[in-house]
């Protein structure tokens, strides 16, 4: 863990309700109490952070230790500032008549699958470029392995997306530049919308901006898409309880990051049941266990494993995670 922490992007990931916020809250304390500046941010629309912290955090940076601050994404309002955006853009390009035509289809767009963790990834994105530069560290405590996974694949198809948006607007061009040619009817600049370009000249400024903004989604997910599979900036980890559903959905996870490069380097094996943990019904749920771990450790083999034992208390505040945290990374002899 301690090499995990070298890095300056962390993922903590797993299924829901296995801990992951408590390990990268826990990950994130041992790292600025070693004097690194560290940020943590909840994608979990779910969020218990700032319960975890006592804090109130929201979507903003806030301090919750010495070197230690935290932020809260919230996937609604992300969605509606990216459509905000987009509608003013939108705008920019069109005739006035068109407004009332741009929120409606923006408003509908806003409801459609994938809209907001489209929204979340941009923000993301732009977190992993901007923060890093800021901060020494960054920890994600993601949304549950499902929505994660739909996240983390989501620079590749949105960078493919804006590339056949650019080759689409170059082919417009050509084509305009064919039937001006040929002496036919091309787009002018009292067409309502004026979005496909091949203008009366090669400068159309409307068509310009189109191709900025695209230029710049696309640099912004492939910037991500570096990041997230670069092996000396960022790792995974993955946070596991020794149960079916966690090991079955964690092997999931595990495929389709190794499928898209992502780095997964090590696994907190979470809340296990202490050795001096005595009573028939314990000596039951420890025979399941061992089970479980076994096949974890034959599952997981590649990845380095951190066990953490069930607390006989709930996790909250400073001195809990700082318990946790030297489970985590142990001090140095």
């Amino acid at each position: 863990m301690r090499q995990v922490l070298d890095r300056r992007i962390v993922f903590v990931g797993g299924k829901g309700g296995v801990g992951k916020t408590t390990t990268a809250s826990a990950l994130a304390l041992m790292a600025a109490e070693a004097g690194r500046r560290v940020l943590i941010v909840s994608m979990d629309p779910a969020h218990s952070l700032g319960d975890i912290f006592g804090v109130d955090i929201g979507n903003k940076e806030v301090v919750l230790a010495d070197n230690l601050w935290g932020l809260e994404i919230d996937p609604d309002a992300e969605a509606e500032e990216h459509i905000r955006t987009v509608k003013a853009s939108m705008k920019r390009l069109v005739l006035p008549k068109m407004y009332k035509e741009v929120d409606r289809q923006l408003d509908l767009a806003q409801e459609a699958p994938g809209t907001v963790e489209a929204a979340v990834l941009e923000r993301m994105s732009e977190l992993m470029s901007d923060a890093v530069n800021r901060f020494d560290l960054v920890v994600f405590d993601t949304a549950p392995t499902g929505h994660t996974i739909r996240l983390l694949s989501l620079p590749e198809i949105m960078a493919a997306w804006s590339d056949g948006m650019l080759n689409h607007q170059d082919r417009s061009r050509r084509l305009g530049e064919v039937l001006k040619a040929l002496g036919g009817r091309s787009q002018t600049k009292e067409d309502e919308f004026g979005m496909i370009g091949g203008g009366k000249d090669d400068e159309d400024p409307r068509t310009t901006r189109i191709n900025e903004i695209l230029l710049a989604r696309r640099r912004k997910f492939h910037r991500a898409r570096e990041l997230l599979t670069d092996a000396e900036t960022t790792v995974f980890v993955l946070v596991i309880n020794a149960e079916r559903l966690p090991i079955l959905e964690s092997k999931k996870a595990l495929a389709v990051l190794t499928k898209f490069d992502v780095p997964v380097s090590a696994m907190v094996v979470n809340r296990l049941l202490p050795d001096d943990a005595e009573g028939e019904f314990i000596r039951e749920r420890r025979v399941q266990e061992r089970e479980y771990r076994d096949e974890i450790d034959r599952e997981f083999s590649a990845l380095r494993r951190v066990h953490v034992p069930l607390l006989p208390h709930d996790v909250h505040g400073i001195d809990t995670l700082r318990r946790i945290g030297r489970i985590l990374v142990p001090a140095e002899a």
